[in-house]
């Protein structure tokens, strides 16, 4: 906790052929990070199947919409050399493509007619009843009667007017706009060329439709469950196929590849061995070894001091309750590893500064409650849970409740009614705040071996600092604060070990004094917000008030509670970030480190494997 974790370098020596296997069940891990010697390089195996996999791509962009899709592949068990592996694929794939392009095409058209039929079973239905379905397939040759579809939201009328010698109506189908035109050839066409611009469709008018709208209605559904028949035949003998071909396992090889070409930039690699290498956040082994033993390859795994010159990547290492926290550390960069992460401070502070802007008990429930809900799909959220359950407990020491005053009495006081208090009590707790944010940059000296160095200098402003505080107080610890700035001057001159350096700093002394004094002001704004969210809430008291029905009262309340919660959530939360990155980070942190990226997991499923021994 605290100092971020260096991640661990692992080694592994692995059959060739085995080194997707190996990689596979590395990934599904989370917990590596592939990192080869400088030497290193593709084998001549892998580059070579760049011509295999180009076809492979080119069979895809044809057929994948028919394919099992990557989650249902499986690929082999005991995956063969890459070339080899692949020629095994295409040739299942082409065998597969021949056979099956006649039923694919086949199936194109069915599922192309039965959209055909789906939408003229709606325009059916919209046509005006004067009208009779039967007189529009059969006309012409002079007249050619067309339905034009625009895409939504567009006026049909104004982008394609009819021409002068045809007639148009407009049909209102799923909330949009079709025109249904009757015009000679030459017009249709051209009406059909703007809207083909315009990214519509123009669709014929089906044979065969009768003046009875029942009997068109029995028609057309007796044409969609033909229709459905046979898409359902075609799908049942494209799944045959794909089970004589052993489709899933020859795209799950190709997937494989590709996924080990995407993602390896290098491996050493002899005619029957290969050398695995990288970083893991599995400190103990206990993740990494039983993956290896699991996925059936051969393959020897071990933990190894890294080589000479390689920077390994950084882990945070934090509580459970601390980890949702840890966004903010990311957001400005990754830790370096003499520099501290103040996840476990951040996760006291940033509630404390959320629930103090935002002190409502039912606002703050409501948050909490809405945090909890989507936990698991946003880590912000479990950020909003957290400080919502604050601003429930500030709301209670000001005693408000979804705005009222009076339903709970204040613990502490009512905001408006001191609001000097409420102005100076963050300013307070943000000069906690940044004089924690000095002790952590102590914290790094200490772990970059420069403590003296720092009690020679920064110490001393961190004096400067606790001096100026305790003189708002006691006027006389003022003289103390200049001792200890003259002390700053004196330390970094012994550093430098030249007199010339102390005269610098005094600029320096001056310009961190009024800047970490303009941080600590800028706490303020924590109190004034406080102040305007109960400004707020008295304003939409006396919109109640002057509301003259109880409907009226409980609208307002309802729309003023929810204006309240969505606004001032978005602009407490960006306030509360601006106060940690800009006034509390720039106090010990860089953000220089290097941040662990764990080879992402394939896409493909995994296949049953023969437990063997490593």
């Amino acid at each position: 906790m605290l100092r971020p974790r260096a991640a661990r370098w692992f080694e592994i020596l692995a059959a060739r052929d085995d080194a997707t296997l190996v990689l596979e069940a590395l990934a599904r891990t989370g917990a590596v990070e592939l990192q080869a010697r400088a030497s290193a390089t593709l084998p001549e195996s892998w580059t070579a199947i760049g011509p295999l996999l180009t076809e492979a791509n080119a069979l895809a962009a044809r057929c994948q919409a028919y394919w099992p899709p990557p989650e249902a592949c499986r690929p082999s068990p005991f995956p063969e050399a890459p070339v080899a592996s692949l020629q095994r694929c295409l040739a299942a794939l082409r065998a597969w493509h021949a056979e099956a392009e006649p039923t694919i095409q086949a199936l194109q058209a069915a599922l192309q007619d039965q959209q055909e039929q789906q939408l003229w079973q709606q325009v059916l239905q919209a046509l005006p009843q004067p009208l009779d379905p039967a007189l529009l397939a059969e006309a012409g040759p002079w007249l050619v009667v067309r339905l034009l579809m625009l895409p939504a939201g567009t006026d049909a009328l104004a982008l394609c007017p009819p021409p002068s010698e045809g007639v148009a109506t407009v049909l209102a189908v799923e909330g949009r706009n079709l025109l249904l035109v009757a015009a000679p050839p030459a017009a249709q066409q051209a009406l059909a060329m703007a809207v083909t611009v315009l990214k519509g469709s123009v669709h014929a008018v089906p044979t065969g439709l009768l003046a009875d709208p029942a009997a068109n209605v029995a028609l057309l559904a007796t044409r969609l469950a033909g229709l459905a028949a046979a898409i359902a035949a075609h799908s049942a003998t494209l799944a045959e196929l794909d089970r004589r071909h052993d489709l899933p396992r020859a795209l799950g090889d190709v997937h494989r590849l590709h996924w080990v070409l995407q993602n390896v930039q290098a491996l050493e690699a002899g005619e029957w061995l290969c050398w695995i290498t990288g970083w893991s956040s599995d400190a103990s082994g206990a993740l990494l070894a039983p993956a290896l033993r699991h996925s059936g390859a051969r393959a020897l795994l071990h933990f190894a001091p890294p080589p000479p010159g390689l920077q390994a990547p950084l882990l945070l290492d934090n509580p459970a309750w601390a980890r949702p926290f840890e966004l903010f550390s990311r957001a400005l960069g990754m830790p370096a590893a003499t520099e501290a992460d103040p996840s476990p401070v951040l996760a006291v502070a940033v509630p404390l500064m959320f629930g103090y802007m935002f002190g409502d008990v039912g606002q703050g429930l409501v948050i909490a409650i809405v945090g909890a809900a989507l936990r698991k799909r946003s880590p912000i959220a479990r950020l909003l849970m957290v400080g919502g359950v604050a601003a429930a407990l500030f709301g209670l020491l000001f005693g408000s409740v979804f705005s009222l005053h009076g339903l709970l009495p204040a613990l502490w006081l009512h905001p408006l009614e001191a609001p000097l208090s409420v102005l100076i009590a963050p300013v307070i707790g943000g000069a906690v705040l940044l004089t924690l944010g000095l002790l952590l940059d102590a914290l790094a000296a200490v772990w970059r071996g420069e403590f003296l160095r720092w009690c020679l200098t920064d110490a001393a402003l961190v004096a400067v600092y606790l001096c100026l505080l305790a003189s708002l107080r006691q006027p006389a610890a003022l003289p103390l604060a200049g001792v200890a700035a003259l002390w700053f001057c004196i330390g970094h001159g012994i550093a430098g070990r030249r007199i010339g350096a102390a005269f610098a700093a005094i600029g320096e002394a001056v310009e961190k004094t009024l800047q970490i004094a303009i941080n600590t002001l800028s706490f303020a704004r924590v109190g004034a917000f406080a102040l305007a969210h109960a400004g707020l809430s008295s304003a939409l008291v006396a919109l109640m008030d002057a509301a003259e029905s109880l409907t009226a009262k409980a609208l307002v309340f309802v729309l003023g509670n929810a204006l309240v919660i969505v606004l001032e959530a978005m602009v407490v939360s960006i306030q509360t970030t601006r106060l940690v990155l800009f006034e509390f980070f720039t106090r010990f942190m860089q953000g220089q480190g290097r941040a662990f990226r764990p080879l992402p997991a394939p896409p493909f499923s995994s296949s049953p494997q023969t437990t063997m021994e490593t």
